[in-house]
């Protein structure tokens, strides 16, 4: 008789919460119950979840009893989170880790919250899962935007044969290496001109008046992790006319970069500042807000967006120098935050929507969601479904953690699969390489319902992070 095998999926559907009391119920039945059939294991769960009581001096169910009773409240400080929570959709769930739901569930359970989704290439980080979607009421949570503020996607378009990526490699690969650095410390020597960098702002808030001058070396710099920057070829299949550009095979320029050691220090703040103000549970601490009527939020909504437009002017200066040295203007531009909250109107009602890795979705809003380094990104033009609260995927998302796609592929590997793509890659690593991620196109099939897809951007040379302990470049 084969044993007993539970899933947490099976447990919150019977009407058990998400938290602590579903691995402990499902080592209970896996212990003491292992030969039971689902169906008779999950009738016994019910009957504690309904009267759970009745078995707080249970022998065997007391443990599950204990996590199902409320805690009886002591001071007032600490801040209950709803016991059921906000229902939320969650598109392309079989390809969802149990981590990712499991934090979502947390956020719609906080007593701010008013819509919510899950992306299809969720998966956990801290506070909001990445791919996680929350709409608050007047209320924001640092966190639940992240910590590279405004990190962003932007793709120029050029009018240019895609035939002269092969035939001048060398000088496309050279104009990647001087356009911007990359390295979490990168930093330019002399900065670029850019009017952000002239925000009150900076002289106003104590926090980043120091941040100032470094915010500026790193102007038009792109991290580390996976950010890149990439020529590749944009196929066009037919004209749309919210995107303006004739049907084709043009030359794409296209970047993946944040806010830099502003945006960080910004999220680290005011994050430290939400806790200190939000006394929540331990498991849901990371997801401590700052009310919009408060001076502490107030600051924080004021520095992210300057965060924003910082980001968005690093991938501005890059693009320009791109520009410069190929001669011409882009034909188009598309270019989108993700790690951001946004002040909108959902269902008849303002809130703050946070897309922490997502992508704003919002009728005939353009964007552009890559997928990896072997693998095509799309151009995209979004339908407004409210039940995605206007949004959509980032990218194709991890299915492996850095440690473990460095532990599991190979160099071979690696270098076999960039080449049966044709890809010169610039710096990058193995944490990196497509094995780490989800297929791009099991993803955009996950989100029919939230976007069309307009175009797409195929890679053709990479340039990532070159730091020594991860650094390949393949000729």
């Amino acid at each position: 008789m084969s044993k007993l095998k539970l899933t947490g999926k099976q447990l919150r559907a019977i009407g058990y919460p998400e938290g602590p009391v579903i691995s402990v119920a499902m080592q209970v039945m896996h212990t003491c119950f292992k030969h039971h059939t689902e169906e008779a294991a999950l009738d016994l769960l019910r009957q504690v979840l309904n009267a759970p009581g009745d078995y707080l001096a249970d022998e065997v169910f007391r443990p599950v009893a204990e996590k199902l009773v409320p805690a009886p409240e002591t001071d007032g400080a600490l801040i209950s989170l709803n016991q059921n929570g906000i229902a939320f959709h969650v598109f392309g769930q079989e390809h969802i880790e149990e981590a990712a739901l499991h934090q979502m569930y947390q956020a719609a359970k906080l007593p701010i919250s008013v819509a919510g989704a899950l992306m299809p290439d969720a998966h956990s980080g801290y506070g909001l899962p990445i791919g996680g979607v929350l709409a608050t009421d007047n209320a924001v949570i640092p966190y639940g935007v992240g910590v590279d503020i405004g990190c962003r996607m932007c793709l120029s378009v050029f009018d240019l044969d895609p035939k002269e990526l092969a035939g001048r490699e060398s000088f496309f690969a050279r104009e990647l290496g001087e356009a911007t650095l990359f390295g979490s410390g990168g930093q330019f020597d002399r900065a670029a001109d850019h009017a952000v960098m002239e925000d009150e702002l900076f002289y106003q808030l104590p926090l980043l008046k120091p941040l100032h001058g470094r915010a500026w070396k790193q102007l038009g710099t792109s991290g580390s992790g996976n950010h890149f920057a990439e020529f590749g070829v944009v196929n066009i299949v037919q004209k749309d006319e919210v995107l303006g550009l004739d049907a084709g095979s043009y030359i794409g320029f296209l970047t993946h970069s944040g806010s830099r050691a502003l945006g960080a220090a910004i999220a680290n703040h005011y994050t430290k500042l939400a806790i200190s103000k939000r006394h929540l549970p331990q498991e849901a601490k990371n997801l401590a807000w700052l009310g919009l009527d408060e001076e502490e939020g107030i600051e924080y909504w004021k520095a992210m967006n300057l965060a924003g437009e910082y980001a968005s002017a690093c991938h501005h200066v890059i693009h320009a120098k791109i520009a410069k040295q190929l001669g011409r203007q882009p034909i188009l531009r598309v270019e989108n935050h993700h790690n951001f909250a946004w002040r909108e109107q959902w269902e008849g009602r303002e809130v703050i929507v946070h897309r922490k890795g997502a992508t704003p979705a919002g009728k005939n809003v353009l964007g552009i969601i890559p997928g990896s380094m072997t693998a095509d990104g799309f151009i995209v033009k979004g339908k407004g479904e409210s039940a995605a609260v206007n949004s959509a995927s980032h990218g194709a998302g991890r299915k492996m953690s850095r440690t473990r796609a460095i532990a599991s592929v190979t160099d071979k590997q690696f270098k076999d699969e960039l080449k049966k793509f044709g890809i010169k890659l610039l710096g990058g690593g193995l944490d990196e390489s497509p094995f780490a991620y989800k297929d791009i196109e099991v993803v955009m099939r996950s989100q029919k319902a939230l976007v069309e897809m307009l175009g797409r951007f195929t890679p053709k040379i990479v340039k990532m992070d070159g730091a020594k302990h991860r650094s390949w470049v393949v000729k």
